[in-house]
């Protein structure tokens, strides 16, 4: 008989929130697949509270580790009360919770005293949550005669050092996931794994960074020959745009695996794109769905979609609180290397660029980085070509006040007559200026740069382009 494998990943709102709820679904799937692995997250804002333990306790602050330690074990506490009915297990899930916030309180002690948090301390610290969050869900899963294991990913996920933003090595990650899950998938017991977090080859936890517990999903689903990977969130699906600026945003059905790595890319809260990568390489779908509201199918991600679905919309993102920098100038006309110069400058000071444009005369570049980078990015510019700006050569380099980005994503718009049009008159008709554009040769997006006082306007405009399509 073949074995119908599954990997579902709950996220910190999940089981921080809807525990009860995520015991419920995990009973309900098993009874549908013959066998489910778990990845979860630490509960909702854990993670946030020992980074900025962490943070306070480099300056010294003491008095914060006792009250963060109460926080985490009250809650953890709270919940275990609430879900784990056998008095030996609950017991035996909050002692471990205790000598898990005794690491964390003697952790950030250290960094007290050094005064200094270091990247592998950082990754030690912020692994705790994970290790929390597993041994409850485990416990109340256990508690309701559900056979499962707690299982640290420190222990198959094996990482290169690069701590904050670790990459795997899938080939031992591989074998060690199916050593030592597959015994316990034979034997009918579901492990509930720590999400975001591995360790390098000698045993030093490290963290996968953003994206890190989907990420995780993906590893496991792949090495373990899964067929689908469901990843819970608290929204049903992947949305036609943020429903906190469109209250009137829709779920969409399907996606390619392009699209959503565009979404993901230019804002949209949903995969990360290196999640998406193990996914694409092994063929799987993937599906995003509510934990809180378990009967909507959310939306299927898949690799190749219906041609008649493409060319249409699918939905509007927004970065906000980005710069657009230019640098500009006559003596630019066909000199190479002006824009490796300029990109080099911009790598020295750690900033992401989301977006670039530039015109067919060659005598400027402009881009987009966030708001709170743009001063020493263009420091670094003006030191880089100081020769040129003393020569007349770069007239001037210089940011703009704050603007958005709006993206319009869907597959084949590219080729699709029209799209540009429609684009660029809904955004007319509401009197939004667009101050630069860009689109890619992957066919999938379009985006545009407006002032931040008309993101709003601009995206209530382009989503009713969606509307009409539909």
């Amino acid at each position: 008989m073949v074995q119908k494998r599954l990997v579902m990943k709950f996220g910190g709102t999940s089981v921080g929130k809807g525990m009860a709820q995520v015991v419920d679904i995990i009973s309900q799937t098993r009874t549908e697949w013959s066998q489910v692995m778990v990845v979860i997250s630490a509960l909702s804002g854990v993670t946030d509270l020992l980074l900025e333990s962490s943070q306070q306790a480099v300056k010294g602050e003491d008095g914060t580790i006792t009250k963060a330690s109460k926080y985490l074990l009250d809650r953890h506490t709270e919940i275990a009360a609430d879900l784990i009915s056998k008095p030996t297990l609950r017991e035996s899930v909050i002692q471990d919770v205790k000598s898990i916030i005794e690491e964390f309180s003697n952790l950030c002690n250290a960094i007290c005293v050094i005064g200094e948090s270091t990247p592998r301390a950082l990754d030690a610290l912020l692994s705790l949550g994970e290790r929390m969050s597993v041994r409850v869900l485990a416990g109340a899963l256990q508690s309701k005669r559900i056979p499962s294991q707690f299982l640290e990913s420190t222990h198959f996920i094996i990482t290169d050092d690069h701590f904050q933003n670790a990459h795997p090595d899938l080939g031992a990650t591989g074998r060690k996931s199916q050593d030592l899950i597959q015994p316990m998938l034979k034997a009918g017991i579901i492990p509930i794994i720590t999400g975001y977090i591995g360790a390098t080859k000698n045993g030093v936890t490290t963290t996968l960074g953003r994206g890190g517990s989907d990420y995780t999903a993906a590893l496991v689903a792949t090495a373990l020959n899964a067929a689908e990977v469901w990843i819970w969130t608290d929204v049903d699906g992947v949305m036609t745009a943020d429903p906190r600026l469109v209250p009137h945003a829709s779920t969409i059905e399907e996606l390619s695996y392009r699209e959503v790595s565009e979404l993901a890319y230019f804002g949209a809260k949903v995969l990360h794109p290196k999640t998406i990568r193990p996914v694409i390489e092994a063929g799987l779908v993937l599906r995003v769905r509510n934990t809180f509201n378990p009967t909507n199918p959310g939306t299927q991600i898949l690799d190749q979609l219906d041609q008649r679905n493409l060319g249409n919309i699918k939905a509007v993102t927004v970065i906000p609180n980005q710069r657009l920098i230019t640098i500009e100038g006559g003596g630019m006309l066909g000199v190479p290397g002006v824009a490796a110069r300029t990109f080099a400058a911009v790598a020295t000071t750690g900033t992401s660029v989301a977006l670039i444009s530039q015109a067919s005369s060659e005598q400027s570049i402009c881009f987009a980085a966030p708001s709170q980078a743009s001063s020493r990015v263009i420091a670094s510019m003006e030191e880089a070509f100081s020769t040129e700006t003393e020569c007349r050569d770069i007239d001037r380099i210089w940011a703009t006040d704050d603007v958005t980005i709006v993206t319009v994503v869907g597959a084949g718009m590219r080729n699709t007559p029209g799209i540009s049009g429609r684009v660029f008159s809904a955004l007319g008709a509401k009197d939004v200026n667009v101050i630069a554009i860009a689109q890619g040769s992957s066919e999938v997006s379009i985006s545009l740069v407006v002032d931040a006082e008309d993101s709003q306007t601009a995206l209530l405009a382009l989503h009713e382009l969606i509307i009409k399509e539909c």
